[in-house]
């Protein structure tokens, strides 16, 4: 890993006329404040020449209500720029301060392909204009929607904005609205030797797994582009952060991929505990480890046995969510809840593991090899599915770098890169596990991966299982919501503090925090900004969805109307994860 100060100090001599601020954060990640019109110079010498290839997060602050303004480079609004370095194993945060009610800023969309969805969302969210951008308008709110959602005069609950009313002329415009203009792409209707078809799939289809609507334009049977319509999930989860307490809002973290259950509270839960300096112990972390994977297990069976369906095969998806039970069993069993469990806590688990939970486990781990040898043969091997997936949906390296994508996806193209194994967290550093690769970069090189991610996950769970340390459950510290039951009927202090978190919900110390994990789907983060309140001044959430169903299109064209559902499916995606 290069040192931070390195890098810092040869932008400085890079851009020596130009002034860097050195922002302090919880989390280490070198944050640096760069002038506007210095922007695109600074990144393009990231990329080029420091090797952050990825540009990881694209997001935007509205710093106008913030509380105890102790930097004067905060403006009105703050846009955030968080690149990665797979060669340095590290992430530079850049910062730029605006200021005005609707402001500007220079595109990277020439830097890096997947800048276009990010920066066409800080539009929709907080209208800062992207001067340069190829196609600069709405993505995940409706085309007629008055005003953006985050920033912090729009109204944050449906009761704020008075009852809705659908009359004639307003069902006409909203119809229109949804009318595809190929024209607005940059698409024609022929070309000298073809007259091209424009067909839309969904928002209502099941090949494409939920409420995502795909536009293609078609010579024959062959996709000549693609552009995909997202939003019709979003429901404004980084909008309910900002009125929830830190505490109340790990229920909602579940409902983004919402087949990763309680993985979802761990990404938040790590940023938040960055904030408030808890360190939980060794007991907690390998909970945490034992139920994320056995959700990763989980998420993977639907992802097989749905991709299965979609190619053809109808069996496989009845024995696979058959499976899928047993360990929703096992979640039941110790969670109380079975998909969306919010079980993890600020500095532990909400309980200690039950009576019993090792034969269950147990048997769950004797019982899965077979069937996964078993779905191997029945489906990988099988001929058709071979045929539907190999050579389909191709990106090298490089491509997935540019369009950042993340987890098997990428670790299908020859890249062995895990962030359980590279940036550990919550003790993963403590188990012994392999990271699945393939080279192909296909279809079937990322199911490859996924099967043999969910063996591994396997043998994670059982060193759970015969290593579980003991101790408490949650940390001692004041912070930890809420204290242990026992000591409140014994010290005021305790009482005192039991009663303010749960009335109010702690008080996190003012500052920020990005905790990253490797969610079933790719990198997960929770970006939080605290200005020491109840509830978080900002909630971010970059999901890996995101990024991957912006780069469906760049990875069809040339292929068939039948090639497209296999490279659907085989980007294994959530709707909720991708609109939030």
């Amino acid at each position: 890993m290069e040192d931070v100060d390195n890098i810092l100090l040869q932008l400085q001599q890079r851009f020596s006329d130009t002034a860097f601020y050195r922002q302090q954060t919880v989390d280490g990640i070198l944050t640096v404040w760069v002038p506007k019109t210095a922007l695109v110079p600074v990144i393009r010498v990231l990329k080029t020449e420091l090797a952050f290839l990825m540009l990881y997060d694209l997001s935007a602050i509205d710093e106008r209500d913030r509380a105890r303004k102790d930097n004067s480079l905060i403006d009105d609004f703050t846009v955030l720029y968080h690149l990665f370095s797979f060669r340095n194993n590290q992430f530079i945060r850049l910062k730029v301060a605006l200021d005005g009610d609707y402001p500007s800023l220079a595109s990277i969309c020439s830097l890096f392909r997947n800048a276009n969805w990010y920066e066409r969302e800080v539009y929709d969210m907080f209208g800062i204009r992207f001067e340069g951008h190829p196609h600069l308008q709405r993505i995940l709110m409706p085309m007629s929607w008055e005003g953006h959602p985050l920033r912090k005069e729009h109204p944050a609950r449906a009761t704020e904005m008075g009852p809705f009313r659908l009359w004639d002329e307003k069902q006409d415009r909203e119809q229109e609205a949804l009318r595809f203009k190929p024209e607005d792409w940059g698409m024609k209707s022929q070309s000298d030797d073809a007259d091209y078809m424009f067909l839309n799939i969904g928002p209502q289809h099941p090949g494409t797994h939920g409420v995502l609507r795909i536009v293609l334009q078609l010579d024959g049977e062959d996709i000549v582009d693609a552009v995909p319509e997202i939003g019709f999930h979003h429901r404004g989860a980084e909008k309910m952060g900002e009125r929830q307490s830190w505490h109340t809002y790990i229920p909602y973290t579940d409902r983004i991929d919402y087949l990763g259950g309680v993985m979802n509270n761990l990404a938040y839960l790590l940023a938040v505990e960055k904030l408030a300096g808890i360190e939980v112990p060794d007991r907690v972390k390998v909970i945490r480890v034992m139920l994320c994977e056995l959700f990763r297990i989980n998420s993977h069976l639907v992802w097989f046995g749905t991709f299965a369906q979609d190619l053809g095969q109808l069996s496989p998806v009845f024995y696979m969510f058959t499976d899928r039970e047993k360990i929703f069993d096992i979640i039941e069993a110790i969670c109380g809840g079975r998909m969306h469990p919010s079980w993890f806590r600020i500095g532990g688990v909400a309980q200690d593991l039950p009576d019993g939970w090792h034969k269950l486990v147990r048997d769950f781990i004797d019982y899965f090899p077979k069937q996964l040898a078993t779905y191997n043969k029945m489906v990988i091997r099988n001929s058709l599915f071979k045929a539907r997936t190999r050579g389909i949906g191709i990106y090298t390296r490089e491509e997935a770098f540019e369009w950042g994508v993340t987890g098997p996806g990428l670790r299908a193209c020859g890249c062995d890169w895990d962030f359980r194994k590279k940036r550990p967290y919550s003790g993963y550093e403590m188990f012994d596990f392999d990271i699945p690769t393939a080279q192909e970069g296909d279809c079937f090189a990322r199911s490859l991966v996924r099967v043999e991610e969910m063996r591994q996950s396997l043998r994670i769970v059982e060193q759970c299982l015969n290593n579980m340390p003991s101790g408490d459950y949650k940390a001692d510290h004041p912070l930890t919501t809420p204290p242990i039951k026992k000591y409140t009927m014994q010290d005021i202090e305790t009482l005192i503090t039991h009663f303010l978190n749960v009335s109010w919900g702690p008080v996190i110390p003012a500052g920020e925090a990005m905790s990253c994990i490797e969610a079933t789907k790719g990198a997960n983060s929770y970006y939080l900004v605290s200005d020491g309140n109840t509830a978080p001044y900002r909630v971010r959430i970059r999901t890996p969805s995101f990024p991957h169903m912006q780069m469906v299109p760049y990875i069809s064209r040339g292929y068939t109307v039948a090639d497209l559902l296999s490279i659907l499916g085989s980007v294994d995606y959530v709707l909720a994860d991708i609109d939030r």
